[in-house]
């Protein structure tokens, strides 16, 4: 946090390849920062800081508005086309530490797609890596982005009725963060309201954890 009249919220998002993982870092942003596309290999091979300008509207503190500023960590994801499991763990790490090492992470996004199945090797493997990231307290921390929501609306399922076809493994998943998680459109540019919308229920997650962030990535 700069002063009293300015948040700023630190979220790093990870996720295999194609999940719309930079994509969803834009939305976040109301940016382009992130290179998005589709492509027959992984896109993201380092990892790159965004931040978005003052967004009004949001946060009230003292009762006087607040202006929120969201700081996005993008990822390389894993599996990488292109990268060990222990190139990826190595670069986001040292790049949490760069980044959100003095101020904490308040947030990881793990994005999957809504509209592919969730199976348990590819939880296990996603999982495994956020908690050699984050370490044990890894599920307080750790929230879940469904990408491609509009596809999954176009095949009739809303929100409930999707959750009560999903897969056992991702249940369980969302369970083991306290069900916090979030459905968000493919879309290239999510609306403001819409964003707006996202960043709400972000911040609640984060205001109910406390405003507790993870420091142990300090800079050496």
């Amino acid at each position: 946090m700069a002063d009293s009249n300015e948040m700023t919220i630190n979220l790093v998002v990870l996720g295999k390849t194609q999940t719309g993982k930079s994509a969803a870092g834009n939305s976040l942003l109301g940016s382009s920062d992130f290179e998005s596309r589709l492509s027959p290999s992984s896109v993201t091979t380092c990892c790159s800081l965004g931040r978005s300008g003052h967004i009004l509207g949001l946060i009230r503190r003292n009762g006087c508005e607040s202006a929120l500023c969201v700081r996005v960590l993008d990822t390389p994801s894993y599996p990488h086309t292109a990268l060990s499991k222990e190139q990826v763990r190595d670069t986001v790490r040292a790049a949490l530490a760069h980044h959100f090492g003095e101020e904490g992470l308040h947030l990881a996004l793990l994005v999957l797609r809504a509209d592919l199945p969730l199976c348990p090797d590819e939880s296990n493997d996603t999982v495994q890596l956020i908690q050699e990231l984050l370490g044990p307290t890894w599920k307080d921390f750790t929230a879940v982005l469904l990408t491609h929501a509009d596809k999954t609306g176009e095949a009739g399922y809303s929100e409930e009725t999707y959750l009560r076809s999903a897969s056992s493994t991702l249940l369980s998943l969302l369970s083991s963060v306290q069900h916090k998680y979030i459905f968000l459109d493919n879309h290239n540019s999510i609306i403001k309201e819409e964003r707006n919308i996202v960043l709400t229920k972000l911040l609640n997650f984060i205001r109910k954890n406390n405003y507790q962030v993870l420091l142990k990535h300090s800079k050496e």
